[in-house]
């Protein structure tokens, strides 16, 4: 069996960097006759396998590193990305340790850029400032000796099989890194060389780990979280709704809630007993969006031309994939039934009764509705709605105490899937209320608590729990919208307080401000790390170039900014401007405030105009605004063809595909992302 190894010498050279393994493979694996070396020559950048030394190499650098995350093609050739610190997050079961990888290096591995004009150096720097920021920004979290990226279930099923958790068996919707693993695999599959690099290919997920070991009633017990975010459909919040053609779904996290113990007489912790429980989340799963124009609720759109085939098969493609991940789909629909969201949730309804497949069981829980004036308490009129889908959907129970033969006893049969606009913030409140009832059946099962008690009453784990739970709102919401999650004060406390109220007043505000100003970049970021965009080598055109006239266009919200201070300036203190004559005050006050007004118009009419849309991929986001038949606004379907047209043609007016070309010819510096935190694994 080929595990990763743990800790690597990397020694960089003029001609090649040189990884020693410090530490053996995963002391559970089979012992291994010799510890394989790993060379990537800069010449070719060809990885080899014990490759002899290179003679005369003059040691440039030496560094710790804790994984290879990948390689990647830039206009100046391919780099390596390597984790060089990490920090525990905790064990779920004995010798596997989950870690979060919190710095990285960019390491070129040619070293000549001669050939590269001045634009395209520019540019080669705004690739690796793109990778930087999605890294530093993003959770990535990895494990060399447990299958991160697959469920307890899923990993209970290939054991059944006789199967070891590799890489390969790693569930590609979460395999975060592997695209830029690329090099690696297909090296390891290329029969003609014959040399397998599975010992250095680190799965790597994009999400959310909480582990936290706990006492219930005297037992000792390990609770954990772990959210698995899909590189699918992966983007930002505005940028990337709905489903695409294939039926991947925008924001699609698969959570897992983890509970370990140990038989009641065991003398150690082993976490020998599983139990689990699968959730999953992910944007309303029909062709829709939102047309970003610097106003706090975008113009919403939507596909609802279910009488085309490909409208709806983008849906039936999403359930079909879902049930064969998951079996039945228990879909709780959290949307409002009035106002601005009603055309979606209204969508979703249709499309569940067009669809008419027996494996779906839609609910609607307007969740703002039921909840309102504070309410909070009323979450549970939804878990008492679902209890007997619950209660027959089931969780997995892995039983791995008797040694040998370990026992699948019990397993999750269907999932609920939950949706609100953004699967952040409600979603989060919901789930964290379904876990809580799921792990009161769980603890009964396992002994841990008598049939008439509950787990709300134990105020110590609840606060472990509670906080999880919140904590892993916030994970997700930072990846998608920039922001940490609303509510968790409900999440953390069981209320609604005044102190999280203005929190979400302030993650609110800079969700606004990020999702229109920052957000093009980001997705840019997500596009170019996931192989979405493929940097060209054939062209010399800029993504990054925008035209002089956008340039000056977008320096109006700084007229208004001047404008407006000199109004008020004039406004309350003429004298700094010596001015004496009531005409000339007035003649001042009226010009400014003229300016002021029109830039103000300007904006407000022309707000697509200053969103900060993504130059790699423009043609993406202009095809999601831009759908064919069935697409209705929230106002009228004229209007919105304007509009959709209109961010089409701002779209490929502002941006331009990549073009780009180069000879990679030398080495740039290596960039540290994040200061390297105290190692103690």
């Amino acid at each position: 069996m080929k595990m990763i190894y743990e800790q690597l010498e990397l020694r960089i050279t003029n001609e090649s960097y040189h990884f020693t393994p410090l530490i053996e493979p995963a002391r559970e694996g089979p012992v291994l006759d010799h510890i394989e070396t790993l060379t990537v020559y800069r010449n070719s950048g060809e990885p080899q396998l014990n490759a002899p030394p290179v003679q005369n190499a003059i040691v440039e650098n030496e560094l710790m590193v804790y994984g290879i995350l990948g390689f990647i093609q830039l206009q100046a050739g391919e780099y390596m990305i390597v984790i060089t610190d990490c920090q525990r997050i905790g064990t779920l079961i004995q010798g596997c340790d989950i870690l979060r990888a919190t710095a990285f290096q960019i390491l070129p591995i040619a070293r000549n850029t001669n050939t590269l004009s001045r634009q395209q150096l520019d540019d080669e720097q705004k690739y690796v400032q793109l990778i930087e920021n999605h890294l530093r920004s993003n959770g990535f979290y990895f494990s060399y000796r447990y299958n991160i990226t697959l469920s307890i279930q899923k990993q209970a099923y290939l054991a059944d099989k006789g199967q070891n958790n590799s890489w390969r068996d790693a569930d590609s919707r979460f395999f975060w890194n592997r695209y830029l693993c690329e090099k690696l695999i297909s090296a390891t599959a290329n029969l003609r060389v014959q040399q397998d690099f599975s010992h250095f290919i680190l799965p790597v997920i994009q999400g959310f780990v909480s582990i936290n070991p706990s006492v219930i009633n005297n037992r000792a017990i390990t609770f954990a979280l772990i959210s698995r975010r899909s590189q699918e459909r992966a983007g930002t919040r505005y940028f990337s709704r709905g489903l695409d053609e294939y039926g991947f779904a925008s924001n699609f996290v698969e959570t897992e809630q983890l509970l370990f113990c140990d038989p009641s007489k065991s003398l150690v912790q082993n976490n020998l007993i599983r139990a689990a429980f699968i959730q999953t989340r992910g944007s309303i799963p029909a062709l829709w969006g939102q047309i970003p124009n610097t106003r706090y609720t975008p113009r919403l759109w939507v596909n609802a031309n279910l009488a085309n085939e490909k409208v709806l098969g983008a849906s039936r493609a999403h359930f079909n994939q879902q049930i064969k991940y998951y079996g039945p789909q228990i879909l709780v629909n959290l949307t409002n039934m009035k106002g601005y969201e009603y055309p979606v949730g209204h969508l979703f309804a249709e499309i569940i009764r067009k669809l008419s497949n027996p494996n779906l069981k839609y609910i609607h829980f307007d969740f703002h509705h039921e909840c309102r004036k504070m309410k909070w308490h009323r979450v549970q009129l939804l878990v008492t709605e679902l209890e007997p889908d619950l209660r027959r959907q089931g969780y997995c129970l892995y039983d791995a105490s008797n040694g040998s033969e370990p026992v699948l006893r019990k397993e999750q049969t269907s999932v609920v899937r939950t949706n609100c606009m953004d699967c952040l913030d409600r979603t989060n409140v919901v789930q964290s209320t379904l876990g809580r009832w799921v792990l009161n059946r769980q603890l009964r099962e396992i002994g841990i608590l008598q049939s008439t008690e509950v787990i709300e009453n134990d105020e110590q784990f609840m606060q472990v729990f509670k906080n999880a739970w919140a904590d892993n709102a916030d994970g997700l919401s930072i990846s998608y919208s920039g922001t940490g999650a609303l509510k968790t004060d409900f999440t953390r406390t069981g209320r609604r307080t005044r102190i999280g109220m203005i929190n979400d007043f302030n993650n609110s505000a800079m969700r606004y401000i990020k999702n229109n100003y920052l957000d093009g970049s980001r997705q840019d970021g997500i596009d170019l790390i996931l192989g979405k965009y493929r940097v060209s080598l054939t062209h010399a055109r800029s993504p990054f170039q925008a035209a002089p006239s956008s340039i000056a266009i977008k320096l109006i919200p700084l007229y208004l900014l001047i404008s407006f201070t000199l109004f008020m300036m004039i406004l309350f203190d003429p004298n700094l401007f010596n001015i004496r004559s009531s005409i000339v005050h007035i003649s001042t006050l009226s010009f400014t405030f003229a300016v002021s007004i029109t830039c103000w118009l300007f904006i407000h009419q022309n707000g697509a105009e200053f969103v900060d849309w993504p130059k790699l991929l423009p043609d993406q986001v202009s095809h999601t605004v831009s759908q064919d038949e069935g697409s209705i606004g929230n106002s009228n379907t004229g209007q919105l063809e304007t509009v959709q047209s209109k961010a089409s043609d701002l779209l490929h007016k502002w941006t331009h595909r990549r073009d780009s070309t180069a000879v990679l010819n030398e080495a740039e510096q290596g960039y540290e992302l994040i200061p390297p935190l105290k190692k103690n694994t």
